[in-house]
């Protein structure tokens, strides 16, 4: 797969999230991927509150363009009834940005152990508890939270769910129109059970969204920011892409990279890599 047919294969389903390109301000990143042929981008609320959300809805919109994902909700927790209150307070403004956006994915980072306290599975159950409140509300305006494990090294301070398993563990809970999951190469690589787990997940349409960076080592101090490009890793990408295609996940593919060495380069110039990392490492058949 190579030259146009290999591009334009890569933009029918690639999307690029916010970080991937953090130099770029929103504007930026709605022109630079229209103009590149992007047609999907993953927004982080941060942003858009900056530069207001029904603002940012147009924008992307008279773009043509689609907006993947919102990052993040979650953190969902805390133990004592006010955090608790403000968790679900903040995560109903998530749903509500998410619907003014046009996007049907919440992406939800489930939180960490509140300080002091020793036991995933209670705090697992409290996230069970307030997706039980969450759920509903999100349904009514058309946008379905998806659980997001993140690698085990961030269970204690930001994500007590680790494995595609307990994901949809907390997930299957709920009917699978109304509560998805996140496959992310860099977090779920690892885990030997992954293949089955997506096959699960596939099975009864619990895909919301698919995410791509590469793991690399040596680690860098502050392991959040330092995700790789494609194909600069360990991660066998096409591996992933293969497997979420069995499972029927047919919906876009969203490169999110947290890495500052991208962020002090060109945005184009990393845009275009992006594009051609994407085809080379995620698309093209053995």
């Amino acid at each position: 797969m190579t030259g146009t047919y290999a591009r334009e294969a890569a933009l029918a389903r690639l999307s690029v999230n916010q970080q991937t390109v953090r130099q770029w301000t929103l504007p930026e990143l709605v022109t630079g991927c229209a103009k590149a042929g992007v047609r999907g981008v993953g927004l982080w609320r941060g942003p858009v509150q900056e530069y207001g959300t029904a603002a940012a809805a147009r924008l992307v919109r008279d773009a043509g363009l689609s907006v993947t994902s919102l990052c993040r909700g979650g953190f969902l927790t805390a133990a004592d009834p006010a955090g608790r209150a403000a968790a679900l307070e903040n995560n109903r403004a998530a749903v509500d940005e998410a619907a003014a956006l046009g996007t049907g994915t919440l992406v939800l980072v489930c939180g960490g152990l509140p300080p002091g306290e020793k036991d995933l599975r209670g705090a697992r159950e409290r996230v069970a508890d307030a997706l039980a409140e969450l759920v509903p509300y999100a349904a009514e305006r058309g946008v379905r939270p998806a659980i997001e494990p993140l690698h085990p090294m961030y269970a204690a301070d930001r994500c007590v769910v680790s494995t595609l398993a307990q994901a949809l563990d907390l997930a299957e809970r709920f009917p699978a129109d109304r509560m998805g999951v996140v496959v992310d190469t860099y977090h779920l690589w690892w885990d030997d059970s992954v293949a089955a787990q997506i096959a699960r997940a596939g099975a009864t349409g619990r895909i919301a969204a698919f995410q791509l960076a590469d793991w690399v080592t040596p680690l860098p101090e502050g392991v959040l920011l330092g995700r790789g490009q494609l194909g600069d890793g360990s991660v066998d990408l096409r591996w992933f892409r293969e497997r979420t295609d069995a499972a029927g996940y047919t919906g876009p593919i969203e490169v999110e990279i947290f890495n500052p060495a991208l962020w002090e380069r060109d945005g184009t110039d990393v845009l275009e890599e992006t594009i051609e990392r994407f085809a080379a490492h995620v698309l093209h058949n053995r």
